[in-house]
């Protein structure tokens, strides 16, 4: 029992020390608050006033601003009324003059009619005293000075005539002869063929390739006739478009300097001979350019100018005949005091519709004027560039020259071949026959124009399609055209199925 007693006291003695812990911790807990709140409010107003502070000083600051813009305001407003005040003094000075010329001319005007009083009163005293009015003596005068001169004039006048006419044709010759003596170019054949050399007899059999693959392969994808056995140690490209043969020439070169000889290979290379031959194209338009001092030309214009190099005019290098076209012109036009540069430019570029005759319908003079206005050249050359033939009439004086130096340059003694020119015109039509059907990818026309190769598209032509194109093509020849001799008509239709493995 007394164990009970004293767990029990236990127990309240136990209750009543953890309320006394309790309580004391609550009381430590609110003085902690206490102090944070009076701490929190201290901090509150130190950032109340802080602020207090920073307000006054922006209200000080806006204030010191508004004041010095009021300050500059008023300047402004003083200097104005100044500028105001200074403006009005000088409108009252220019009425003060304008009111002393208007004096001026008033009295100007009245001595104006004095001197005219006095012009008349000596008219009339001198009409008294010959007897004749004004317009009496003065052609009296005239018929007596006439009558005396009249044989001098018109023997003067006839001398001045026969004179101007020796004189003009004696410097025409020598201004044309001096052009022609300054620019005695040299006189190159253009031939259809190209011939290249071989340092062994062996290569030969690996440009026919196995069954002739390797030949055919790059007969079609230049268009140019190859011929082997021909000559011992040569092989001879013959073609009538120069662009071909010189694709095909360079092809051929790279291929036997390779060694590595095989249809795949044979596309690769040619395409390569492609874009060397563009990179000459631009080269050589830019070369003539600046051969004859003309810049600025568009990029455009010097590529059709570059293509030139590979064009001939009856036997004659288009782009050399230009380039000595524009010589020429600009000899001339400083002797006659014409614009040289315009000259130059124009004798330069006048036959670059050459480049598009074969894209683009009409005479090439007319589309030179075109292609020129195109692609942004001076109207000036492009007018005496279209007028360099007689079917348009020449307005200017550099159309005139361009007219001369042409047919200079072209009636030089062995400049031109009329049969060679004829031919590729024959040749030209012969492919336009074939590429004027439905489904034909490329034609060339081979052997001087004996036989004509067409390669179709595959997807839109199938082989019995092909045997009714040829037999198609082969009419429209026999029917539009003249031609010696029978024309071989070769329809090629060819699939691949390409596949790559990963």
């Amino acid at each position: 029992m007394l164990y009970v007693v004293f767990a029990i006291v236990g127990l309240v003695v136990g209750f009543a020390a953890n309320m006394i812990v309790a309580k004391n911790r609550m009381s430590s807990a609110e003085d902690n608050a206490k102090k944070e709140l009076e701490k929190a409010k201290k901090e509150a107003t130190k950032l109340v006033d802080q602020a207090k502070e920073e307000a006054n000083k922006s209200i000080e600051e806006a204030k010191k601003e508004e004041q010095t813009r009021r300050k500059e305001l008023k300047d402004i407003e003083q200097r104005l009324v100044a500028r105001e005040e200074t403006l009005d003094k000088k409108i009252d000075e220019l009425d003060k003059r304008t009111e002393k010329v208007r004096g001026s001319e008033d009295e100007i005007e009245q001595l104006k009619n004095e001197i005219r009083d006095i012009r008349v009163k000596q008219q009339d005293k001198l009409e008294k005293i010959a007897k004749l009015t004004k317009a009496e003596a003065a052609d009296k005068l005239m018929q007596m000075t006439e009558r005396d001169i009249k044989e001098d004039l018109v023997g003067l006048v006839n001398k001045l005539q026969t004179e101007a006419k020796d004189n003009a044709e004696e410097q025409a010759g020598l201004i044309i002869t001096t052009a022609m003596e300054r620019m005695a170019s040299e006189v190159t054949a253009e031939r259809t063929i190209t011939s290249i050399k071989l340092e062994d007899e062996e290569m030969k059999g690996r440009i026919i390739g196995k069954e002739g693959r390797n030949i055919q392969a790059l007969q079609r994808a230049t268009g140019v006739d190859i011929m082997v056995d021909d000559t011992p140690g040569y092989i001879v490209l013959s073609s009538f478009d120069p662009v071909r043969r010189e694709v095909a020439r360079q092809a051929l070169e790279m291929l036997v300097k390779d060694g590595r000889i095989h249809p795949g290979r044979i596309e690769e290379v040619v395409e390569k001979a492609q874009k060397n031959v563009e990179k000459d194209v631009a080269r050589a338009g830019e070369d003539a350019a600046r051969e004859v001092g003309i810049i600025g030309i568009p990029k455009e214009i010097l590529h059709l100018l570059g293509e030139l190099k590979y064009r001939t005019s009856y036997g004659q290098n288009v782009l050399k005949h230009s380039t000595e076209m524009a010589h020429m012109a600009g000899i001339i036009a400083e002797e006659v005091d014409a614009n040289v540069k315009t000259a130059k430019y124009a004798a330069l570029v006048h036959d670059i519709g050459k480049a598009l005759t074969h894209k683009i319908e009409g005479k090439h003079h007319h589309i030179s004027g075109e292609v020129l206005r195109k692609y942004g050249a001076p109207e000036e050359v492009a007018l005496a560039a279209e007028q360099h033939h007689d079917d348009m009439q020449a307005t200017s004086v550099e159309a005139l020259i361009i007219r001369v130096v042409d047919a200079i340059s072209a009636s030089r003694p062995g400049a031109r071949n009329i049969s060679a020119e004829n031919f590729a015109e024959r040749m030209k039509e012969l492919e336009n026959v074939a590429n004027s059907f439905p489904g034909i990818d490329k034609s060339y026309a081979i052997s001087a124009g004996r036989e004509v190769r067409i390669f179709v598209k595959p997807q839109q032509i199938d082989d019995l399609s092909a045997i009714k194109l040829s037999r198609d093509i082969a009419n429209k020849i026999e029917s539009t055209m003249q031609y010696p001799g029978t024309i071989k008509v070769n329809v090629i239709r060819e699939t691949r199925a390409v596949e790559f493995a990963k």
